[in-house]
């Protein structure tokens, strides 16, 4: 399974496919502007791919912050819904933990929604700590 940069390629589809499992109210071309739209604020998107098949997509940016120092804060991560519990997240966090070490991070921090337990339960098998609660004004 090899870990890719995405930057409109001919994988776009696909990439696009799996992020709306996660992000179903987005059309592809609506999440693909959006997409553009956060790169130019450094969002970066990677996935992983085996067998011409996307497998897992994660979408996360290079951060400072006087609380956390340098940090990768994940922003989407979503593994494609006919391959889930295959190890395939295991092989994006793993590329994701060394990606912030190689780019001098100390910490990596994502924010899952209450309902979503198991997510939760891969970010604490991923050793992942609760440190804080979410507060949203909308």
């Amino acid at each position: 399974m090899d870990v890719t940069f995405f930057e409109d390629n001919a994988d776009r589809a696909q990439v696009l496919d799996v992020l709306t499992q996660l992000r179903p109210h987005f059309s592809q071309d609506a999440l693909a502007a959006q997409i553009k739209r956060q790169q130019q604020s450094g969002y970066q998107l990677a996935y992983v791919k085996s067998d011409n098949i996307v497998l897992a997509v994660v979408g996360f940016e290079v951060r400072e912050s006087l609380a956390w120092g340098k940090h990768i804060y994940i922003d989407d991560l979503v593994t494609n819904e006919n391959h889930r519990s295959q190890g395939v997240g295991n092989v994006l966090m793993a590329w994701l933990k060394h990606h912030a070490a190689e780019h001098g991070c100390k910490q990596i921090h994502v924010d899952s929604e209450i309902q979503r337990f198991k997510a939760h339960i891969f970010y604490q098998r991923e050793e992942f700590k609760t440190i804080a609660h979410h507060f949203v004004w909308a």
